[in-house]
This record gives C-alpha cells, sequence and structure tokens, in this order.
C-alpha cells in the first residue's frame, strides 16, 4: 500500500476507491435484469466520478500533513476489497453496496476529522454524507425485499 504521508497520497487514495466504485456500481448495473435498478446503479456510478471530480479539484491545492495526523488513519481496515460475482441476487448485491457505503462513509468522516483546514474538513464531510445517503438507499431497497 503507497504511503499516506502527504494529502496528495490520500487524496490519491480517495480517487482510486472512487473510481473503483464507479466500475463497481458500472459492472452492477450491468448484472442486474431489472432496468429500473439497473438505471439507479448507473446514477450511482456517476455520483461516484462527481465524487472523483471534487477530490481532484482538492488536489489541486496540494499541502503536507503532519506523520502523527497520518499515524490515526487506520485507513487499511476500510477497504477491504471485496468483489460481488455474477451470480449474486438482488438482495445480495444490495447487502454488498450498503457494506461498501457504509466503509466509504467511515473513510470519509475519518478523514474529516484529521484536518483542521475547513476546505478539506468540509469536503471530506460533504462527500461521508453523501456516501451514507448512497448506503440510506440501498438500505431502504434492502427492507423493502425483506419486509
Amino acid at each position: 500500500m503507497k504511503k499516506l504521508n502527504s494529502i496528495s497520497n490520500i487524496l490519491d487514495l480517495a480517487m482510486s476507491a472512487e473510481l473503483k466504485a464507479y466500475q463497481l456500481y458500472t459492472d452492477m448495473a450491468a448484472m442486474v435484469e431489472n432496468v429500473w435498478i439497473s438505471k439507479t446503479l448507473e446514477g450511482l456510478a456517476q455520483e461516484e466520478l462527481l465524487h472523483h471530480a471534487k477530490l481532484k479539484a482538492v488536489k489541486a491545492g496540494r499541502k503536507t500533513l503532519k506523520q502523527e495526523q497520518v499515524g490515526k488513519l487506520d485507513i487499511p481496515e476500510m477497504l477491504e476489497d471485496v468483489q460481488p460475482h455474477p451470480d449474486m441476487n438482488y438482495r445480495d448485491l444490495l447487502a454488498f453496496a450498503i457494506r461498501k457505503e457504509n466503509l466509504s462513509h467511515k473513510l470519509y468522516n475519518r478523514l474529516a476529522s484529521i484536518f483542521s483546514e475547513p476546505h478539506l474538513r468540509d469536503t471530506f464531510l460533504r462527500l461521508a454524507n453523501e456516501e451514507a445517503e448512497h448506503k440510506r438507499r440501498f438500505e431502504m431497497q434492502y427492507k423493502s425485499l425483506t419486509s
């Protein structure tokens, strides 16, 4: 794993995660047969691209982190790389997506907590809130399947 000793490295990690999420939702959209569900997943994929663009814009103003700030991240625990498989049913896809969005939400909250600069803190808090909203959407759909 790349050393997370600068804002540039952290932003690279976050941008990479957003691109992976984009690809994941694009792949999931192709897996499901329900057109509405597929469109919902495609919409989420596009939101992940918007997150990537926001992070890229933030990266334009690089700053260096103090080593003690970097040590508090514990990021690897939040980046479990579980891949969906073609024979997953929709309920399994939702459960997977809920877990993925929850991990993203925790990651961005953790990143927001280490920055004192309002611009960086607010960017990560906004991204955390957007990931929480994605998770909520998936949870509502999951609940409707189990009710």
